[in-house]
């Protein structure tokens, strides 16, 4: 018998004589890799597992696309993101269809492309958009460091950064359909697993720190099974190999010299106080927003598409009547379709349409 056998097991009988409960993963990549493995139908069927706003591209906000798209409008400006950013819809504009209209967008595979090409034509105004939640925003830290090291003058950030625990607070607080939580586990590495001991401390909900392969995630449903069954709500870090107890000390050293925390709007969430990442009064000639002034076009909204209800797990996305008939990856609605951790595109390319 495999180990993945054994645990599925192991999370029958822990199941048995347990009313139906819900987990919500958080992490996209976790969504990703509970349907590519089929880990829901190794489960019995009192336990539900539903996605959460773990996924960066899809929790960004279209007021800040519209600033981003604002930017990249302006003459003699070059904005780089990561790919997945290019195609996220904002009303009837993307980054995407921007740069195929004459404006200067470049997908970036770290953000110090950034820097080498302002480093390369210094007579351009070079945008770095950080959009990513505490594994992330290292890197547009380290950029800015760099930076100001190597004294490059016409490179700056434009900060869609977001941290994950207040938001899960605002989140949890207010989602009675929620029982327990599969945490993020690239998130952990860098803040620690301690920085989730709220859950348990504070929202009175087992709470679970999981790995990617199908045993780790079994490993983490199991925990948080036994935790439902028992009743008593606690913190475990089933990722022990990658999540220590603390946080990476460099990490959390390099972004806290370049940023503060401040209010931040979530797709699906609304504003969340505290939920955001700035950068400091200090570092202003380093802010995009200060430095060019964009000013966002009105945004035309698709009502129809459901994108925020999937990213507070009220519904699955074969609820929303758009998906996989109008909102399909080729041609994305909502931003939950488009990027690689989007519950959406994880439905669409493991399950099934319709299904």
């Amino acid at each position: 018998m495999s180990n993945v056998e054994r645990l599925t097991e192991k999370i029958a009988r822990a199941a048995q004589n347990l009313p139906p409960v819900t987990i919500m993963e958080v992490c996209g990549t976790h969504t990703h890799a509970i349907r590519r493995y089929g880990i829901r139908q190794l489960l019995p069927p009192n336990i539900r597992l539903v996605s959460g706003p773990g996924c960066p591209v899809c929790v960004t906000a279209e007021e800040d696309i519209a600033l981003a798209l604002a930017l990249a409008k302006q003459p003699n400006v070059t904005l780089f993101c990561f790919g997945d950013m290019m195609r996220v819809p904002c009303g009837n504009a993307s980054l995407l269809l921007l740069g195929s209209r004459g404006a200067d967008v470049r997908i970036a595979l770290s953000p110090l492309d950034a820097l080498t090409f302002a480093k390369e034509y210094p007579s351009r105004e070079v945008v770095w958009y950080g959009v990513g939640f505490e594994t992330t925003t290292p890197h547009s830290a380290a950029l800015l460091e760099a930076a100001k090291r190597d004294g490059v003058q016409n490179l700056s950030v434009f900060s869609a950064h977001k941290t994950m625990p207040n938001a899960l607070r605002a989140l949890l607080s207010n989602a009675s359909h929620i029982d327990a939580l599969l945490c993020p586990g690239h998130v952990a590495s860098i803040t620690g697993a301690q920085a989730f001991r709220f859950v348990p401390e504070e929202l009175h909900l087992p709470a679970a720190i999981s790995g990617f392969e199908p045993e780790e995630l079994l490993i983490g449903i199991l925990a948080l099974v036994s935790m439902l069954k028992s009743g008593k709500p606690s913190l475990v870090n089933a990722y022990p190999q990658v999540v220590k107890s603390t946080a990476n000390e460099t990490a959390r050293t390099l972004v806290e010299a370049w940023f503060t925390p401040c209010d931040a709007v979530w797709r699906g969430l609304g504003e969340i106080p505290q939920s955001g990442l700035k950068l400091k009064p200090e570092h202003a000639f380093y802010d995009a927003l200060l430095r060019l002034s964009p000013v966002p076009d009105s945004i035309t909204t698709h009502t129809a598409c459901r994108c925020g209800d999937v990213l507070r797990g009220s519904i699955e996305p074969n609820k929303c009547a758009l998906f996989g008939k109008t909102c399909v990856p080729e041609h994305p609605l909502g931003a939950c379709m488009v990027s690689s951790e989007g519950a959406c595109a994880a439905y669409y390319q493991y399950e099934g349409v319709g299904i």
